[in-house]
């Protein structure tokens, strides 16, 4: 195979628009499959895993190749769901151009993936599905198209409707009509209906607009009068499209399967093969801005986009190939691991299916098994030329749960099958809060955490539960106070003598300051690192709540000890007394961390977005006008108020609104939930206290 002959087709769009639907019929018209599987039933080639059975939709995404008309078509299906975005990117980053398929109208994932689309600057084409069904109107959906993503959008087929079913359809290409039989082939009709003839024309007119601003010699034969022939509209067709001068529109209906064999056709014929791409840039380990040529001849350089990890086959890597021809039973080189990979056998993948090759060129997609340290955004090349390529940008989790085992003595178990959870998944992180001890993960979204929580129950075998987390809260003080406190023990033998003076005030730093005045040697220099020791232990635990100390400065003033009796834990308890003995008096206060958030929003839901912040307890720092109408809002909020945000943010806006957020600072709780934190807490120390 040839790159030149080769086709990278991501599927993108809303949940239920039926991308799986199109790629399981585009796998039986290629003679891959026996028969089409259905969503609802849980047997199509593609969403095989138990996570998008159970769901009836794809959590994942995935890669199968065919062939049609002697290419090789790589159709990436990737889920429409906004919770499992880290897919999609992954399958958008592996494609040379992209099928937007929408459904009954212009759905949010179909404006988001248009937005993904043309920031990466992917040639792209909108497939209108399900147009057999008796309420399809085309009409108002290719002018939705039109209205949201431009005049670009032109329809290369008009649906002849007869019966309220999909009869047939108009190329406008061509300028015939053509009906479909039972098996989802055509022929041609004598006539283009009465009712589309003038539709047609226009459209095929608006068709040699854009071949002919493909290229100068097409633009002078069109303002020449003379025709295009069949040769020059799919050259120049197939570069308007490579350019963004026009985005063809087609007409499917994946369940019966009407549509697609001409969708198929279409890729081949207008889509962008690797070598029509161009090259891409990759940066050297020392910085240096190289370009990889898509030229099978070259140096090898893959680029790993997705990696699954499964407990009986291990670790699966999907590649693509961006130049040279990768070979089974080879030797790479990852330059970020500084380690040389053996690649065993390769795969091409359909599904679960696994199917052997000895090699890929430049621009094709694959798997390989085990790979040692290699994962997702990893680069593999030679080692005398390595080079690095720009990695996936995922988003970064925000929705945060705390997760324990259901049976006890699984914790461990949990935290293994995280592990390798988090190995395949850039969008989901977990950690143990030292502070609150709970284990966090964190996930895009609701039905994210919900299938994280499915996959260790299925594939490791351990049952969850989930809560929200605890905030870790810190306490400090605001008034100066100081204490003295004498440790004194004599039990026969040798005794334990420390007395302290220790002045305790208001600091800057998170970790204790501690500094010492003492004059005349009343407490020896060597017992200083006690005194301090005995702070440390102490700051861990606050008066208030039991929560860990910050900006607390500690100043040994004075003390006594005893020749014989002083001793190194006699300092450390005499200054623990003392802390127990002031903080009390030196007015303490309850700290909450503080996050900036960073919300991305349509104008539209400005109003809505600036009072729910409100609601939260933020303050709005400023907000920013960004491209194709989005307000950016900078605002500062306690992260008690942020554990549902991201769920709320999605309801807020209809899916439209995204956000970042980085911890700042800890600032002090207001007085009002500051007595409802502690009571809550001094609660939770008398539930320790009984279990």
């Amino acid at each position: 195979m040839r790159s030149a002959d080769l086709r990278n087709v991501v599927l993108l769009g809303h949940g239920g628009t039926g991308k799986t639907s199109i790629a399981e019929a585009m796998l039986f018209n290629a003679r891959l499959i026996d028969r089409m599987g259905r969503i609802a039933d849980g047997n199509t080639a593609l969403d095989y895993d138990a996570e998008s059975v159970k769901r009836s939709a794809s959590v994942s995404a995935n890669v199968t190749p065919i062939t049609w008309l002697a290419r090789k078509i790589n159709i990436i299906d990737t889920p429409g769901y906004f919770d499992f975005a880290g897919e999609m990117l992954s399958g958008l980053s592996a494609a040379a151009s992209a099928l937007i398929v929408v459904a009954g109208g212009v759905e949010v994932g179909a404006e988001k993936a248009w937005d993904l689309v043309i920031e990466k600057d992917i040639p792209r084409a909108i497939v209108i599905n399900k147009m057999n069904d008796e309420n399809a109107e085309f009409e108002k959906i290719y002018a939705k198209i039109r209205d949201k993503f431009g005049k670009s959008c032109v329809a290369l087929q008009l649906p002849i409707r007869k019966d309220r079913a999909l009869y047939g359809y108009v190329d406008t290409v061509t300028l015939k009509a053509k009906v479909f039989d039972k098996n989802g082939d055509v022929s041609d009709l004598d006539d283009i209906p009465d009712d589309l003839v003038a539709e047609a024309k226009m459209l095929h007119e608006r068709i040699s607009e854009a071949v002919a601003e493909s290229e100068d010699a097409l633009m002078e034969k069109y303002f020449g009068g003379e025709k295009f022939t069949q040769e020059e509209v799919i050259r120049g067709l197939k570069a308007a499209v490579r350019m963004g001068v026009c985005t063809p529109v087609l007409i499917a209906s994946a369940y019966e399967n009407l549509g697609i064999k001409e969708l198929a056709d279409n890729i081949i014929k207008y889509m962008p093969s690797p070598i029509d791409i161009g090259d891409t840039t990759a940066e050297t380990p020392d910085g240096n801005i190289v370009n990889i040529t898509k030229d099978q001849d070259a140096e090898p350089v893959a680029f790993v986009f997705k990696t699954v990890v499964d407990p009986f086959v291990g670790r699966l890597s999907y590649f693509k190939v961006f130049s040279g021809t990768v070979r089974s039973d080879s030797v790479l080189y990852n330059p970020e691991k500084d380690a040389e990979e053996k690649i065993g056998q390769l795969y091409n993948m359909r599904g679960k299916k696994q199917i052997p090759v000895t090699e890929l060129v430049a621009g094709d997609i694959g798997a390989v098994a085990k790979l040692s340290v290699t994962v997702t955004n990893d680069t593999l090349c030679t080692k005398v030329n390595p080079v690095i390529l720009p990695k996936i940008e995922f988003p970064a989790p925000q929705l945060a749960r705390a997760i324990s085992a259901k049976a006890k003595g699984d914790t461990d178990k949990i935290v293994q099958g995280l592990t390798k959870i988090a190995d395949e998944d850039k969008t989901f992180k977990f950690e143990q809060n030292s502070v609150t001890s709970q284990l966090i993960i964190t996930g895009v979204g609701e039905q994210h955490i919900d299938v994280i929580v499915s996959k260790l129950a299925s594939r490791y075998a351990v049952s969850c539960e989930l809560s929200d987390p605890k905030v870790a809260y810190r306490e400090t003080i605001k008034k100066k106070v100081t204490a003295e406190a004498t440790h004194k023990k004599q039990s026969g033998g040798s005794g334990q003598y420390g007395k302290v003076v220790i002045e305790f005030e208001p600091g800057y730093d998170d970790e204790l300051e501690f500094a010492e005045t003492v004059v005349g040697g009343s407490v020896p220099k060597q017992f200083f690192p006690s005194v301090e020791k005995g702070l440390q232990q102490s700051i861990e635990h606050g008066v208030l709540a039991g929560y860990p100390v910050v900006k607390l400065k500690a100043t040994l003033l004075d003390g006594k000890y005893h020749p014989v009796d002083s001793k190194e834990v006699a300092f450390i308890s005499a200054a623990k007394m003392a802390y127990k003995k002031a903080m009390p008096d030196a007015q303490p206060v309850l700290l909450e961390p503080v996050y900036s958030v960073n919300i991305y929003i349509p104008d539209k839901y400005m109003g809505d977005i600036i009072g729910d912040i409100t609601k939260r307890r933020g303050r709005i720092l400023g907000m920013n006008q960004m491209p194709r109408g989005i307000q950016e809002v900078n605002a500062e909020v306690p992260y008690a108020e942020m554990f549902s945000y991201a769920t709320d943010l999605r309801s807020m806006t209809q899916a439209r609104g995204y956000f970042n957020m980085e911890f700042v600072r800890y600032e002090e709780v207001p007085s009002n939930i500051a007595i409802k934190i502690i009571a809550e807490a001094k609660k939770d120390f008398v539930d320790d206290d009984e279990d």
